[in-house]
């Protein structure tokens, strides 16, 4: 018996939309309304984390619906994977909170970038393992993606790791440049992956021919 992943992609949309709304309550508003508008510059450093997490949090919601629009079914190895997965999104604004924090008291960037940073690589991992338990041999798959596909979605997982790993890496030594290359990480990742091209080019090109068909009888 094959069980439906809608569920699993419904309770994930609801940790994650929970996850990206509790970004917004670690920004508190400046004590001293005297000088609001000093107060308010000076939270810079919330509005940072605010905006990079969010932003990477809308990433993974993104690509989590790419991935299991492609997954059939999914067993307990998935659900636990999805679990871990969950639970370390959970975890995100935390660790932008501990973000924010220490570029605003001028200590510790190095332990939160990295902090940050592998939180984020938890989660690229987690998506290359699910990816690839349920694409191996097309345990899981539907019938609708071809290899080429499959291809280029691994691949995409595959990139993260090693761009976020280098953004732990530099955090480490300079936070700011470290912070620079893991944002660099959102531009690039809402482009759309290219096995997701491809497959609306096809859709639609059936669809011209069968009103082609049509139009001629």
């Amino acid at each position: 018996m094959e069980r439906d992943p809608a569920r699993v992609v419904a309770f994930s949309d609801g940790v994650l939309a929970i996850a990206i709304t509790l970004l917004v309550l670690e920004i508190r508003p400046p004590h001293d309304t005297r000088h609001l508008l000093h107060g308010l510059a000076t939270l810079w450093p919330s509005y940072l984390a605010y905006g990079v997490t969010f932003m990477l949090i809308g990433q993974v919601w993104a690509n989590h619906h790419v991935m299991f629009d492609h997954i059939r079914s999914a067993d307990r190895v998935v659900l636990f994977l999805n679990t871990l997965l969950l639970m370390d999104i959970a975890f995100l604004p935390f660790a932008a909170s501990v973000l924010a924090q220490a570029f605003r008291d001028g200590n510790g960037q190095r332990t939160a970038v990295v902090l940050h940073g592998v939180a984020f690589e938890l989660v690229a991992v987690l998506f290359n393992v699910i990816w690839w338990y349920a694409s191996h041999d097309r345990r899981l798959l539907t019938t609708t993606i071809d290899a080429a596909d499959v291809t280029a979605i691994g691949r995409r997982f595959r990139l993260a790791l090693v761009w976020l790993a280098t953004g732990i890496l530099l955090g480490a030594l300079l936070p700011v440049l470290g912070l620079v290359v893991i944002a660099a990480f959102i531009p690039y990742y809402w482009l759309p992956i290219a096995g997701e091209i491809a497959k609306v080019k096809r859709r639609h090109g059936r669809g011209s021919n069968r009103h082609d068909r049509g139009s001629k009888t």
